[in-house]
């Protein structure tokens, strides 16, 4: 079965149709490095009539050629669309580093480069022009780097990105080990072999040499060593994210156990408190196993429908500029069952929560792969669990976010590979009335195997359900398909565990206040001066800061939706002149904010 998937999972990745109607080029990277590049340009765009351009990036083990007619409705749309081979991949040169701020995201430097130079291209300026950045998984976690490195990307929609790559591959010092062979797997095929294809001359593109030996060291001995953990730590994006300042969009998979939710919700976050204008998708999708059949998704693709069309308006509010796009609530995520449902902020509020609790007992563990079988990328049910709590609900409760779990616990045993006397079990949450475990997620709970007694109290992964009149369960295990096998011989004595779901608000249709919780300036300028840096203010408190060469607009977002506040804004100009701009704001009245003093400078 598992033989069958991977190379399921092969072929999906590397199952993409020929490009058609692309102005082919190879662009020179700022080391020498060629990479392949395919410019379309939009629908009705040409030298008379530009339009912005969108960078779309693929996925892992991908190329530029379009992944399922994915330039397709942006082209449609009228923007002009740029794919390209990363590095290492396809036809370009040089080697992998998986997004690494200091490599890859100086190509798409270079490729903004390019778009300035194309006749179709709108430009803000002379060398900035107007650019937009999508794609999934690789192509997603290229567009917070890009942003944060270079000022003249302007609005990026990420799909099923990462926040923190040794995170998202060794949380809690647990190793994905299904996970890194299938990324292996799936990037030799592009990264070595097609280079020697390449309309740059052959390529003899690889992978980065920390990779091969995070997951050779990681597989045998169930631990990274301690430079490999330094190496995907240096990768971002999540050190990074106070320098991304525009217009985001993020859409995470609800069924995704390799950037899980937690990777989105920790993006999303650190971007909060940069005042951006920020929006949260959580679709059946992304790297897993899609198991509801409404507009649901596909394992490494957005697959949504719902989640392109809000990309594309997304991209027409903050990118082109029509005031009418509207890209829809603040969050919005789909049910088990393929419903969509909405919150005017993120995260919702919780309201009250789904609970159980037991008594405990033993959990043997035994060295070896876990014996049920199963997906190597899916967490399954085990009928067998130690651990099992019920959670009873009523049914209709929107369960979103992350479970808690308690436990008291004693261990004793061996491992046969970490010196550290460090072990896990698993806990997950199944849905009883359909019986998978929800979001196909396990959770691992570092467990001392010291014969001391020990208070645990953990967030599991974040789930998306509505609750049925089944209620969920608790199951803690010893074995998870989707991490390391067991290592350890010996025993872990649970007692005294409890549960708790959180149960969210959900979005009130009536509600006398759905304004949009942000304003835009326009930003004076004194005659022959340009604006490069800009502060706001609401009720005395400074909210964002912006830097630029030339600033011209500032968008602030996350203002309350109720109730009179004072904005003011400060623009300094490249002479040191300040203009101060003060607006008296009401988020629940329509209409324009009054501006109650003129600009002046001081």
């Amino acid at each position: 079965m598992r033989g069958k998937l991977v190379a399921g999972i092969l072929a999906m990745l590397l199952a993409f149709p020929a490009a058609a109607g692309a102005r082919d080029t190879i662009v020179t990277s700022f080391d020498g490095t060629p990479i392949v590049t395919h410019f379309y340009p939009g629908k009705g765009a040409s030298a008379q009539a530009r339009q912005p351009t969108i960078l779309l990036g693929h996925g892992w083990g991908g190329t530029g050629e379009p992944e399922n007619g994915a330039p397709a409705p942006y082209i449609a749309a009228g923007y002009n669309v740029l794919t390209w081979d990363a590095r290492g991949f396809g036809g370009s040169g040089g080697t992998v580093n998986i997004d690494h701020p200091e490599v890859e995201a100086r190509d798409v430097q270079a490729l903004v480069d390019y778009v300035t130079a194309q006749p179709e291209a709108l430009l803000e300026r002379a060398g900035d022009p107007r650019v937009g950045m999508a794609g999934p998984s690789y192509g997603g976690g290229i567009q917070f780097i890009s942003a944060a490195r270079d000022s003249r990307i302007d609005v990026i929609t990420p799909t099923i990105p990462w926040h923190n790559l040794l995170s998202a591959l060794y949380p809690r010092e647990s190793l994905r080990a299904g996970w890194n062979l299938v990324l292996v797997g799936a990037g030799i095929p592009t990264s070595v072999a097609q280079g020697f294809f390449s309309p740059a001359g052959i390529q003899t593109g690889h992978q980065s040499e920390h990779f091969y030996s995070a997951v050779t060291g990681g597989v045998s001995t169930g631990m990274l060593s301690e430079a490999d953990k330094a190496w995907f730590q240096e990768h971002g994006p999540d050190f990074l994210l106070s320098k991304v300042r525009v217009p985001t969009l993020i859409a995470q998979g609800t069924v995704d156990t390799l950037f899980d939710l937690d990777q989105g919700h920790n993006n999303y976050r650190a971007l909060e408190r940069n005042g951006t204008p920020l929006k949260m998708m959580w679709f059946c999708g992304g790297h897993g196993v899609c198991n509801v059949g409404s507009d649901g998704g596909n394992a490494f693709l957005s697959g949504s429908s719902h989640v392109s069309r809000r990309q594309l308006q997304w991209m027409d509010r903050h990118l082109r500029g029509v005031a009418a796009a509207d890209p829809g609530p603040a969050f919005e995520w789909i049910d088990q069952r393929g419903s969509w449902h909405a919150s005017d902020g993120y995260p919702p509020r919780t309201t009250g929560h789904l609970s159980g609790a037991s008594a405990g007992g033993p959990v043997a563990l035994e060295p070896g792969a876990n014996p049920k079988g199963g997906i190597l990328i899916q967490a399954d049910p085990d009928p067998a669990a130690p651990i099992r709590v019920q959670i009873p609900a009523k049914g209709g409760e929107e369960v979103v976010g992350p479970p808690q779990v308690s436990f008291t616990y004693s261990a004793l045993g061996t491992t046969t590979t970490r010196s550290d006397g460090l072990t896990h079990v698993f806990a997950q949450i199944v849905d009883r009335e359909r019986n998978v475990v929800a979001g196909n997620q396990s959770t691992p709970i570092p467990i001392r195997l010291d014969g001391q007694e020990h208070r645990v109290t953990q967030d599991l992964t974040r789930i998306a359900q509505k609750a049925s009149g089944a209620g969920f369960e608790l199951q803690i295990v010893s074995q998870s398909n989707l991490f390391d096998a067991q290592r350890a011989t010996g025993a872990v004595q649970v007692s005294d565990v409890s549960v708790r779901l959180p149960v969210t608000e959900p979005l009130v249709a009536a509600r006398p206040c759905l304004r949009p919780s942000r304003i835009g300036f326009k930003l004076h300028r004194v005659e022959g001066t340009r604006v490069v840096r800009a502060e706001a203010f609401v009720d005395g408190k400074r909210k964002l800061v912006r830097r630029g060469r030339d600033l011209r607009r500032l968008e602030l977002s996350g203002l309350p939706r109720s109730g009179r506040m004072k904005v003011r804004v400060v623009a300094t100009h490249n002479t040191g002149s300040k203009v101060v701009s003060t607006r008296s704001w009401n988020g629940c009245v329509k209409g324009k904010p009054r501006v109650r003093r003129v600009p002046r400078p001081r």
